[in-house]
């Protein structure tokens, strides 16, 4: 995929995260540049390039629900 066209899919990924997790737009283009989905977007082996923008996002917020999760400790 050409870089400019890659460029213009991640600003709308990242404008659809920003109002998912109402945080600004510079935040969200912060912490998506952190993601595991992000590295998986630049690397065409993964072919989230041609995936639709609400997927790559339901991809990063799965990812971030991940994160999230505790693992619960035995007492």
């Amino acid at each position: 995929m050409r870089d400019n066209v890659l460029w213009r899919k991640i600003a709308r990924i990242v404008v659809l995260i920003a109002k998912e997790l109402n945080v600004s737009e510079e935040h969200a283009l912060t912490i998506f540049y952190g993601s595991r989905t992000y590295q998986m977007l630049k690397d065409p082996r993964y072919g989230l390039q041609v995936m639709s923008d609400a997927y790559v996002l339901d991809e990063y917020l799965n990812e971030i629900a991940e994160r999230e999760q505790l693992p619960f400790s035995v007492k």
